[in-house]
């Protein structure tokens, strides 16, 4: 088992945590609505297969009111008209935030993305994708356990 990187230097960890707040607050002042936002970690975490990140985002996804049926769509998103322009163009953001580098196709995705969602709402997706995408290392790097949950999501002791 590596160190918790979090742990081991948790002025670095809050300063990470800081900052994240200051983004989902930044975000949501520049038109990014909550369940976009979670929809942004969610779809960054399922790429990065960052377990802890998933867990917790799916989570607070349907806190944030988005159905499970859109969670269980997320990855055929694009096949999918569960999702809606802005969504799509939120997803499309997140994928190219996460899978570097930028090919043709997530270019001209982002350009898509750009004319719909125009530029403040734009940035703050690409914020908070940069953002989760820290997350998702420092929580890979550290080997995170996801421990078992209720239907609730509280803790399972056993």
């Amino acid at each position: 088992m590596r160190p918790y990187v979090d742990k081991v230097m948790p002025d670095a960890w809050a300063a990470a945590v800081a900052f994240s707040a200051a983004i989902r607050e930044a975000a949501a002042q520049r038109g990014l609505a909550a369940q976009e936002s979670e929809l942004i970690k969610v779809r960054a975490s399922q790429i990065n297969a960052c377990a802890f990140c998933l867990d917790l985002h799916c989570r607070e996804a349907r806190q944030s009111g988005i159905p499970q049926q859109k969670l269980d769509m997320l990855p055929a998103w694009r096949e999918s008209s569960l999702f809606d322009e802005r969504e799509k163009a939120i997803l499309a953001v997140a994928e190219a935030a996460t899978v570097l580098p930028l090919t043709e196709e997530s270019t001209a995705d982002l350009s898509g993305a750009l004319s719909v969602l125009g530029e403040p709402t734009f940035v703050a997706a690409e914020w908070v994708a940069v953002t989760i995408n820290a997350f998702n290392r420092i929580s890979i790097l550290s080997e995170h356990p996801v421990r078992p949950r209720d239907v609730e999501g509280a803790v399972i002791r056993g």
